[in-house]
């Protein structure tokens, strides 16, 4: 005997977005793309970490999707792209292996964030409930 088709269940999405907080923490690179030419002298530091250097690296960074890509006759960099839909790029071109090291570390560690310029003084919208004190308008001290 066959049972009647049953009419799916509606039901609420049972998800919630991800997002930073006391118990969970999500890294905001997603993608790390290298690319380089695999002739130019320029590249040649490049192509040297990436036989000794990135397999480690895609294992301790499990979170990011790793693209090596050859790019013919140009300089080398590499491209981080995070979760906010920014992407940052570094040139490689001169670098030795332990400054491309420090480079993709440095991407690796970023927001994605627009850098803000840290030049402007910080000035409050409203003023001090005592005002400003100064020691030369202040009443000597009496015993």
């Amino acid at each position: 005997m066959r049972l009647p088709p049953v009419a799916p269940i509606i039901r609420a999405k049972l998800g919630s977005r991800p997002a930073n907080g006391h118990t969970a923490f999500l890294p905001q690179i997603r993608k790390l793309v290298v690319e380089f030419c695999d002739k130019w002298p320029s590249s040649a530091n490049t192509r040297t970490f990436l036989l000794n250097h990135i397999e480690h690296l895609a294992h301790k960074n499990p979170h990011v999707e790793f693209v090596v890509r050859q790019r013919m006759h140009k300089e080398p960099i590499i491209r981080g792209f995070y979760v906010n839909n920014r992407d940052k790029v570094v040139a490689l071109n001169g670098l030795e292996v332990t400054q491309i090291q420090q480079k993709v570390q440095l991407l690796l560690d970023s927001s994605g964030a627009k850098i803000k310029p840290l030049k402007k003084s910080v000035e409050s919208s409203t003023e001090a409930a005592r005002g400003i004190w100064s020691g030369l308008h202040a009443e000597p001290p009496t015993l």
